[in-house]
């Protein structure tokens, strides 16, 4: 499938850099049998008693480091743990860097690189128990906001907040699960009340998610692997639900991407942890999600491919383009999208 399948041109003023206050206040664009532009305020309307609600409560952690490699200024983004200590990253510049070299980011802390990867990926090692490190991590790093964002501006203070959920707890991300950035306290408390069930699976978000694809068939496309979990307990409850006809409701396409690949043949849950590089294109068969809530998109991305798949190509750019004309805000810090799967 051609990757030029999923372009479309964004203007650049649509590119939300800060989150919009309270966070409920976001536009949600509804996509089912037509278009119905609303805000996440609305969501709980959308929702039937007995659905089941689907949360990936990874939490992110602070994986940006500035340091220095002799005279060289260095920039790593830790991408994604190998075990304690090792950690592959994405650095700049890459070029400067050699098997050996220590890359210091203060007086007390600092890695040694012990791998170069072709594609200028490194692995590094940190030298400290695990508790130092996420110390050191905590003191020293900073949020890894997405890269058009730091174009426009440098994480600050408020970030810490903004990008992260109201319900993260196991950390392990690079970069925030979007669609579950929208949720407040208030509104999670309004969903218990409607009879919606809600559980967590965990799926710990890597710098490759929201990169776009560069190859010019998809099939060419290689995804970066990222470790998830789907616990005994919230399997059984997914699967009961699907049994008994209810709806799956998936918040994010890391939510979605977690329970289709510990989905067997069947259309069953199995209690999972493990990798996963899922890539979901058109003509994928979802065998667990009923009802998506994700973000706009980037172009030629996994994701717009994604949703592509799960609400039809044709559809979705007719959604775009709806969105564009209604100044909608896209990305991270923007604005979501509702897709419903009108047959259930």
């Amino acid at each position: 499938m051609q990757t030029s399948i999923f372009d479309f041109s964004l203007p650049a003023e649509q590119i939300a850099v800060v989150p919009i206050s309270p966070r409920d206040a976001a536009r949600m664009l509804v996509v089912g049998n037509g278009l119905q532009d609303k805000h996440i305020a609305n969501f709980v309307e959308f929702l039937r008693a007995g659905d089941v609600l689907v949360f990936n409560d990874t939490k992110v952690i602070p994986a940006r480091l500035l340091g220095v490699c002799g005279n060289a200024k260095i920039e790593v983004l830790l991408h994604k743990k190998i075990n304690d200590g090792n950690w592959q990253c994405f650095a700049k510049p890459a070029k400067r860097l050699r098997v050996g070299d220590i890359v210091t980011f203060a007086d007390d802390f600092c890695s040694e690189i012990v791998r170069k990867y072709d594609d200028g990926q490194v692995l590094v090692n940190f030298a400290y128990n695990n508790d130092v490190f996420q110390q050191k991590l905590e003191f020293y790093g900073a949020m890894p906001l997405p890269p058009y964002i730091e174009r426009n501006r440098s994480a600050d203070v408020s970030d810490n907040n903004n990008y992260q959920t109201v319900y993260a707890q196991n950390s392990g991300s690079v970069a925030a699960p979007t669609a579950g950035l929208h949720f407040t306290k208030e509104l999670l408390d309004k969903i218990d009340v409607a009879g919606v069930k809600r559980v967590h699976v965990t799926l710990h978000v890597g710098g490759g998610t929201f990169l776009p694809v560069k190859v010019e068939d998809t099939k060419d496309h290689i995804m970066h692997s990222e470790y998830a979990e789907i616990s005994k307990k919230a399997a059984q409850i997914i699967n009961e639900a699907k049994q008994e006809g209810r709806r799956v409701i998936a918040v994010g396409t890391t939510s979605v991407r977690t329970l289709e690949s510990a989905s067997n043949a069947q259309g069953v849950i199995q209690e999972f942890a493990g990798e996963t590089n899922i890539f979901i294109t058109p003509s994928y068969k979802f065998k667990i999600v009923d009802v998506m809530l994700t973000n706009f998109h980037l172009p030629k991305s996994t994701l717009f491919m994604l949703v592509c798949a799960f609400s039809g190509t044709e559809k979705m750019q007719e959604a775009y383009a709806h969105a564009i004309e209604k100044n909608y805000r896209f990305y991270s810090y923007g604005d979501a999208c509702l897709l419903i799967n009108s047959n259930i």
